[in-house]
């Protein structure tokens, strides 16, 4: 779902029969590898404990000696806040984090706590909860400069890994908050206070800390109504929701239908802004929804024959993706158009803001200031280079399936 100043709305119908899904590769998100959790029963003081009733002998004092054996000399357990450690990630191999928080487990041993870690290799939405047993505690180290620490992480990460924690999330700041504000701030988001969420068919890891009311607070997992983003603890109460709740399409009227693929009017901008916010839920990341929904914002700027530009300011990650549709869209006129062209032409060609026509040409060095005026400078394989950067387009917006009429006309 993406709400937009006339394309509100983004959704696939399909079935609804019952699928779990962790929505692991289009989200990045881990979890810790599960490990047992070895916590002894307790004993009584002395040497072997013998069941009369046949049962098996049970050593507290081993389980203990287990443990301490793991952590190595010198470790105190519970760990603080504050420690850094290597701990065992998804991929089964050791990444360096930074204990958070932590919580003692119940009804176990006095040393006996989960951690709230931050793997510092990567973005915070990847934050979670481990056990004892995910860390190596051979690595402990509790006084660290920070400044270098996070140079050094950082030269591990390689390229790859570095391009998809880019691609998905870029973390806006906090600019218009004073220092102890965000200190504020910080410290009451820093642990993620739902790790699920279960919408529709899918189930969703959480990236952040949500402001939900307290008494939430106790529930690891919500259950939403996919229509009107009502949210409860239990999966009974979504179900009695659900035969009451009379939504059955996001809001505002449908202006568009191809396949499973249907958009929805939502309101009216009057800044002429044509699209205001992309949001793609993580389940259908990365299938072309969030280039769909910008070209299709542009289509109804023509429709509505005038230029259009996004709501400003846009986030880094909004700029990477109005820069590749842009650049798509003026690279491929402007290998086709064999006589000169205007920057005003290509706005009136492609309702593309004259602005984001000349910061796009600029940004790929395909723009001159010659006599007063700017110049479009254009070999045929410096575009072809460009072109091929940019990616491909996403979904193709069917224009004959727009059914729309501009505000101006209903008037």
């Amino acid at each position: 779902m993406a709400r937009t100043p006339r394309s509100a709305a983004i959704r696939t119908r399909t079935g609804v029969q019952p699928l779990r899904f962790s929505s692991t590769v289009q989200m990045g998100s881990i979890e810790g590898a599960k490990a047992e959790n070895g916590v002894a029963a307790p004993a009584c003081n002395g040497g072997d404990q013998r069941n009369g009733g046949g049962g098996a002998a049970v050593r507290d004092s081993e389980a203990e000696a287990g443990r301490k054996g793991k952590a190595g000399a010198g470790v105190a357990l519970p760990l603080e806040v504050g420690t850094r450690v290597m701990c065992r990630w998804r991929d089964q191999k050791l990444h360096p984090v930074k204990v958070i928080e932590r919580r003692k487990i119940p009804n176990a041993g006095p040393n006996d706590y989960e951690y709230y870690v931050h793997y510092t290799e990567f973005n915070r939405r990847l934050d979670e909860w481990v056990k004892l047993e995910q860390l190596d505690l051979d690595t402990v180290e509790t006084d660290i400069d920070e400044k270098v620490e996070d140079k050094a992480t950082s030269l591990k990460m390689t390229r790859h890994q570095k391009r998809k924690i880019d691609e998905t999330h870029v973390e806006k700041g906090h600019e218009e908050l004073d220092a102890a504000s965000l200190r504020e701030h910080e410290e009451f988001t820093k642990v993620k206070n739902i790790a699920k969420i279960e919408l529709g068919r899918y189930e969703i890891d959480t990236w952040y800390f949500s402001p939900f009311p307290p008494e939430y607070n106790d529930s690891s997992k919500l259950y939403f109504c996919e229509f009107c983003l009502n949210f409860m603890k239990r999966k009974e109460q979504l179900q009695r929701h659900m035969r009451k709740c009379d939504l059955k399409h996001p809001p505002g009227d449908e202006i568009y239908r191809s396949g499973t693929l249907s958009m929805f009017e939502e309101k009216h901008s009057e800044e002429s802004y044509n699209l205001a916010c992309i949001l793609t839920l993580p389940p259908y990341q990365r299938k072309g929804y969030g280039k769909f929904l910008i070209a299709f914002s542009y289509e109804l700027s023509k429709k509505e024959g005038k230029v259009g530009t996004p709501e400003r300011p846009l986030s880094d990650l909004g700029l990477l993706s109005y820069r590749g549709y842009w650049t798509r869209v003026l690279l491929d006129i402007l290998k086709k158009h064999k006589s000169n062209i205007s920057i005003k032409e290509l706005s009136d060609m492609t309702a593309i803001k004259a602005d984001d026509i000349l910061s796009t040409l600029q940004s790929l060095d395909l723009i001159q200031y010659r006599k007063g005026q700017h110049v479009i400078c254009a070999d045929p394989k410096v575009l072809d280079r460009h072109l091929k950067a940019a990616g491909r387009g996403g979904l193709e917006v069917d224009v004959s399936k727009l059914i729309w009429t501009p505000y101006k006309e209903q008037g």
